[in-house]
Formats: C-alpha cells, structure tokens, sequence
C-alpha cells in the first residue's frame, strides 16, 4: 500500500493489482465484491482510501447495460471496506477481526459515479472499540462529492459467526 508522500497511480494495472494484493491482507472480501485498491493516509482519526470502477464490474451489466452506474448500496460498502481496512492497517483490530454491518444513517448521494471513475473515500473515525466501529465517510470523484454516509458495524471473528 501506498506511502502517503506519494500515492500509487491507479491507471496502471500492474500497480493497481499490487496495491490490491495488500488490501487483501487486510479484508476478507475478495473478487468480485472488493472495493478498496489501496490506503493513502490511515492515521487514528481518518482514513484516505482509493478505488477504480472498472468498466468489467459485475453489476454494471444490470444497472444498466445502456447507462452504467455505481448502485448507491456499492458506494455506501465501499466505504465501509475503506474504513475496515484503514483500521485493520493501522493494527486496531485483532488479526482476523470481522466487520458486520449493522446500520447506516445520513446517506445521500450527490453524483453518479460511472466506469472508470476513480472514487476518493475519506472516512472519519467516531468511535472506535473492541466490539463496535462507528464511522463517517464521502466519497469523491475528483473534487465532486458523490456519496455521504455514517455507518456502525459490529466486530467479530470467523469463529464466533460459526
């Protein structure tokens, strides 16, 4: 993942897959449902992440095949991995620590995000605990916002959702 004095050009596919290799580390979600290519700045308050919508994503062959667009529930995930990944980066949760998705509040959406958009998510940490996450987010397409929520997720492992 990225050093913060330069971010990776995600334009490149070869670094666009290295930097997701390393979010792979962090979350369990794989293709087709990861939505995080790489971290910019994790710090104890915020979170900076990056991802590209390509134009091959599954759901843009339903919606819709003659105007694709980023289904909002996409965009609200996409943060929320953001923000699981930005924590687990900076070690705040145990290793193989999960993160449920228990409520989202406030969300609005301001810009449609289309393929090959790149979407910024600056994530705020509200509270943060061994049982509980309770983040903010937006997410920008260059300096526009597209999406805005608050969400609170439950943490928990593999072994406890057996």
């Amino acid at each position: 993942m990225s050093d913060v004095s330069k971010p990776a050009d995600l334009s490149f596919p070869a670094v666009r897959a290295a930097e997701r290799a390393g979010i792979e580390t962090l979350l369990p979600h794989r293709d087709p449902f990861l939505f995080v290519d790489t971290i910019d700045v994790t710090d104890e308050k915020s979170i900076v992440a990056r991802h590209v919508f390509a134009s091959d994503e599954f759901f843009f062959k339903g919606h819709f095949p003659e105007y694709p667009v980023v289904p909002g529930v996409i965009l609200v995930e996409t943060m929320a991995q953001a923000g699981g990944a930005g924590l687990q980066k900076r070690g705040v949760m145990g290793q193989g620590a999960l993160f449920f998705l228990a409520s989202v509040d406030k969300v609005k959406f301001r810009r449609q995000v289309r393929p090959g958009d790149e979407v910024r998510l600056e994530i705020e940490n509200l509270r943060v605990s061994a049982k509980m996450i309770k983040q903010a987010g937006k997410a920008f397409v260059g300096e526009e916002l597209a999406a805005e929520a608050e969400w609170l997720c439950l943490v928990g492992s593999a072994d406890s959702a057996k």
